[in-house]
């Protein structure tokens, strides 16, 4: 599955996965200490979603708009960090998950930004030129492992691939375990889309195996009945999320499943420890 950024901005995945990394991001720095954030596939950093991919889609439609249009408060952190980019009521950009952490960060944190294709780094560095973001143009598995344990006592890696290749999973896993053995207590997130049940269940099953004691799944399937061949929700899988944040989360996900429900259908988003 291809899944590039620019032409799913704003989609319900990204409020789902923005709205959580919020979320996991607040619950740390519940604490002084400082925190280096790092993202692994950074993309862009901002996306016009007046763009011609982004209208190719139309997917904020479904996504941001929806978001916006729902007066939940649970929401408006959320909304707060869209509409930082923007200028007026009329959303006219969306931020990618490096422009969402730069707006978290706290004088004591770091926020480290990697991406490979040239012409998105290249993107990247002018989006992020008003912020302390170092960027780096790397093999992302590789800056992963490089970069954990951090200086920082504390840190998040949000690994949020566009699944261009065939091996992307197996990478993840492979690069996931040596990361845990190095950095045993560290917080990671790893965003993915949800397509073929049986895809999903396999890596989940490899996942599982890697026998990490604090694996949270939190999945959010679209419609009520599996739509063949496109796609049909995301999720994320977070390793040692602090409790702050898994105390907060069901009333959260209550509020982006009601938000994001298609017509006629409820929707489903779930959080299950990977060892349930």
């Amino acid at each position: 599955m291809n899944y590039r950024h620019s032409f799913h901005a704003g989609n319900s995945a990204d409020v789902v996965k923005h709205s959580l990394l919020i979320a996991l991001v607040r619950a740390l720095q519940q604490k002084q200490s400082a925190l280096t954030l790092i993202d692994t596939h950074a993309g862009r950093g901002l996306y016009d979603l007046n763009g011609d991919e982004a209208q190719r889609t139309g997917e904020a439609t479904q996504g941001v708009m929806r978001a916006f249009a729902d007066p939940n408060p649970l929401l408006n952190d959320y909304r707060a960090a869209v509409q930082a980019v923007n200028v007026g009521a009329e959303l006219h950009l969306y931020p990618g998950s490096p422009q969402v952490l730069a707006q978290l960060l706290r004088p004591q944190d770091f926020l480290v930004l990697n991406e490979k294709h040239p012409e998105d780094v290249y993107a990247l560095r002018s989006a992020m030129r008003d912020t302390s973001a170092a960027v780096h143009e790397r093999d992302a598995y590789e800056l992963w492992l490089a970069m954990v344990p951090p200086r920082t006592a504390r840190g998040v890696v949000v690994v949020d691939p566009p699944y261009e290749q065939p091996d992307e999973r197996a990478r993840i896993t492979a690069t996931l375990a040596a990361a845990c053995r190095k950095w045993a207590h560290g917080v990671t997130v790893i965003w993915y889309p949800l397509k073929e049940r049986p895809t999903h269940a396999q890596w989940k099953h490899q996942l599982r195996k890697l026998g990490i004691p604090k694996l949270l799944s939190v999945e959010h399937w679209l419609y009520d009945i599996d739509q063949p061949g496109i796609y049909n929700g995301a999720g994320l899988y977070i390793v040692n999320p602090p409790y702050a944040f898994t105390q907060a989360l069901p009333p959260l996900l209550e509020a982006l499943r009601a938000t994001l429900a298609p017509g006629g259908h409820r929707g489903e988003i779930t959080a299950n420890w990977l060892g349930d």
